[in-house]
């Protein structure tokens, strides 16, 4: 007579085979699904208790040992000049860690509750805006994305939203949402999407105004649905929520034309001869007398221009600025290209005379800083597609001639 099947059940509920459905064998027991989904809830929860007391840890050691100045100092080793907006970046970014870390507090009930403060960049192209908020990354131990908002349209429409922000920061924090709502965003070309005009738009402006309304919520601060992988939302997608409370946004744009707009309006209210050495200083450099009122000029809405209220310019760089930035920041780009060559056992080196050289094309450029990588490259082309396969020469030196050979 065959054995009667003796009956199994989980070793944590006690609920036989039957009833639980499915049971996973170990060594010396089983368990049932509910009670394998149970313990990985526990074991996740004491994951992110573990990395909440991790994440105030290094709040406080943050700021401890790194001050504004400590923070200016670093950024100092890559950005030239600019010394207004290091100082009010690196500012910022110490404040937003005073914040996380009282909001990290065990204390409910603070009796003052500080509020972010987002930044604005504006600066024309090439000055270092994107530079100084790459840098800043290298500095932080919080999550840190760069957007772009040119290819941001209102909801619905062809581009991507607004939420996609989101997803890049979920990335860089590995989809930890915890670490996420207390990181940086720092959007790019917030000025495209102006509207065109100072006017309340009667039309729709999808790539404009409706992109500066869909940015208010995540600005301000509140619980968003974001895609886990981007793109569109999907009524049967999986959404992750995530509160924008306690991230901090930059943002960074060239703004053509708002100088004129300010010589404008400076000019309109000058009276007198007290008023021309005001009109100079404006000629100068337009961009120190920036106003909410030229940002709205601009097509900037108000309610955007309220939730980003430090506002600060970038110089334009001259001859002098050109000429440190590349030769002294640790990643200079003359540094870049002689580690290139050293690579191959090459030593490579410039003439004084042949970098003024390189200086003044990028100024007929005007393209900022952002121009001498591409006429180095015009300059050195030629020599690092010849030199790593000529074994005997081992040093090459750039002279005024060369410069003037290759690029006029």
């Amino acid at each position: 007579m065959a054995k009667k099947k003796q009956s199994i059940s989980c070793s944590f509920c006690g609920r036989s085979e039957h009833s639980s459905g499915l049971l996973i064998s170990g060594v010396s027991g089983h368990i049932c699904l509910d009670c394998n989904q149970a313990a990985a809830d526990i074991f996740n929860q004491s994951l992110t208790h573990e990395k909440s007391k991790e994440n105030k840890v290094d709040t406080e050691d943050f700021i401890q040992k790194n001050k504004p100045s400590d923070i200016k100092q670093f950024l100092d080793a890559y950005v030239i000049g600019q010394l207004r907006a290091k100082k009010i970046l690196s500012t910022a970014v110490y404040n937003h860690y005073k914040r996380l870390g009282q909001f990290s507090q065990a204390e409910k009930d603070q009796e003052v509750e500080i509020e972010k403060s987002n930044i604005l960049l504006v600066g024309d192209t090439g000055t270092g805006k994107t530079l100084l908020a790459k840098t800043i990354a290298k500095k932080l131990n919080v999550p840190f994305c760069i957007a772009d908002a040119t290819v941001f349209t209102e909801s619905g429409y062809v581009g991507e939203d607004v939420e996609s922000v989101l997803t890049r920061l979920l990335q860089a924090a590995n989809y930890d949402v915890q670490a996420a709502e207390r990181g940086i965003v720092f959007i790019d070309e917030i000025d495209k999407v102006a509207r065109k005009s100072d006017n309340p738009s009667i039309t729709r402006d999808v790539s404009g105004e409706g992109v500066q309304q869909g940015l208010l919520k995540l600005i301000e601060g509140a619980v968003v649905s974001v895609p886990p992988q981007g793109g569109r939302k999907h009524p049967d997608q999986k959404m992750i929520q995530v509160n924008t409370q306690h991230i901090l946004f930059i943002c960074g744009g060239a703004f053509v034309g708002i100088n004129k707009i300010i010589s404008r309006r400076i000019r309109a209210g000058s009276l007198g001869f007290s008023s021309l050495n005001e009109e100079e200083k404006a000629e100068s450099n337009p961009l120190e007398f920036l106003t909410a009122q030229d940002l709205k000029s601009f097509g900037l809405i108000p309610e955007l221009i309220g939730r980003v209220p430090i506002h600060t310019f970038l110089d334009t760089l001259d001859e002098k600025a050109l000429q440190r930035i590349l030769v002294e920041p640790k990643n200079a780009l003359i540094k870049q290209y002689t580690k290139l060559f050293d690579m191959d056992g090459i030593a490579l080196n410039f003439e004084k005379k042949a970098l003024d050289l390189i200086v003044q094309k990028a100024i007929q450029t005007k393209l900022g800083a952002r121009g001498l990588r591409s006429i180095c490259e015009m300059v050195l082309s030629d020599l690092m597609f010849e030199l790593p396969s000529d074994k005997k020469t081992k040093k090459y030196t750039v002279t005024e001639a060369y410069v003037k050979q290759r690029l006029f």
